[in-house]
């Protein structure tokens, strides 16, 4: 009812001032023509009815337009949306959607922005990886061309070179293609039941080799004596393992020590975590750590090697398991990333 009082307070008031005008004119009129005055509380009632509803269509019409207008001119809502309820001289609502209109944009505007910056910086760094073993490969191609195909010694070694140099570029489309898969959802998870402590145990003699180069040792928090059961795609989590173990000795340091701890978190679920005492992530860093590409230290670690998505993959992975990854870092004093699973039932 307050609604109502409002929305028609100035037809109401309009059209009782003239009523009141035009009444006491007539009844002047009549009472100079000393004619009959009985009638003029009808003639009131019935005009001030009769121009209230004249003066509100009107202004209806004409608040409509330009109502009307307004929404076309900022297309925030469709023209048949106004004609659902009608527009009266209470301007609240246009107010208020023209306010989130404004609020809408605004955060569009913003969130366009970030995802042009984030384009950018994807395309720079998607041709700064392929660019590198393309022109490493080029080069000694160019330099077999140029005559050193002649030499058996030198042409086995650059092909050698130039073999590498492919293989780095087969890498990195197929972790690209891994992880497209992964974001439309176009990877199907063949979940079984797993003891994921052998896995740890077969990804530790993987890398083993790898870990020696940089004197690392790798080992569990303790001596795990019986099997714990999880129910995952025990393919894809042997990857998350696997990259997480690389990233640790990759950017551990000599001598030092991968870890690798399996704990209930929950009554169905384990947290399983992999921490190093390596060079650590600065909190900078931390919450862009699993973005395509992103890299710590722009220079050092593309010298390691790598595809530059082996973070994302993971955490697509464990996202695609409907589970959580985190990670805590510390400069000079290390990492650690966990991630959640489903307990075998």
């Amino acid at each position: 009812m307050q609604k109502l009082k409002k929305t028609y307070k100035f037809a109401i008031k309009t059209s009782l001032f003239i009523t009141i005008s035009l009444t006491l004119l007539l009844s002047v009129f009549l009472y100079v023509l000393n004619a009959m005055t009985w009638f003029i509380f009808p003639f009131a009632l019935f005009f001030g009815l009769i121009s209230f509803l004249i003066i509100q269509y009107r202004v209806e019409r004409f608040i409509y337009r330009r109502v009307k207008k307004i929404y076309d001119d900022l297309t925030l809502l469709e023209s048949a949306s106004l004609t659902k309820q009608p527009i009266t001289t209470d301007m609240a609502t246009l107010t208020k959607e023209i306010d989130k209109y404004a609020k809408d944009k605004k955060l569009e505007i913003e969130t366009l922005k970030v995802r042009e910056e984030y384009r950018k910086e994807f395309l720079g760094n998607v041709s700064h990886e392929l660019k590198t073993p393309l022109f490493t490969v080029q080069g000694y191609i160019l330099t077999l061309l140029d005559g050193a195909i002649d030499d058996k010694r030198i042409a086995k070694r650059y092909l050698h070179r130039a073999s590498k140099g492919v293989e780095r570029l087969i890498y990195i489309v197929k972790d690209l293609d891994m992880i497209t898969k992964l974001e439309v959802g176009d990877l199907s998870l063949n979940k079984e039941a797993f003891d994921i402590v052998e896995l740890v145990k077969s990804v530790f003699d993987l890398l083993e080799m790898k870990a020696a180069k940089k004197k690392i040792t790798l080992t569990f928090d303790m001596d795990y004596v019986n099997p714990i059961m999880v129910y995952a795609d025990k393919e894809r989590i042997e990857q998350v393992l696997t990259n997480l173990v690389v990233n640790s000795i990759k950017y551990g340091r000599e001598k030092g020590t991968t870890e690798v701890s399996i704990e209930n978190l929950i009554k169905n679920k384990v947290i399983v975590r992999v921490t190093d005492n390596g060079e650590g992530i600065s909190e900078e860093h931390l919450s862009r750590i699993f973005e395509r590409f992103y890299r710590v230290d722009k220079s050092g670690s593309r010298k390691e090697g790598g595809s530059g998505l082996g973070l994302s993959i993971v955490k697509h992975i464990i996202e695609a398991h409907d589970e959580r990854i985190y990670i805590e870092s510390e400069p000079d004093v290390g990492s650690e990333f966990s991630f959640s699973m489903e307990k075998a039932k």
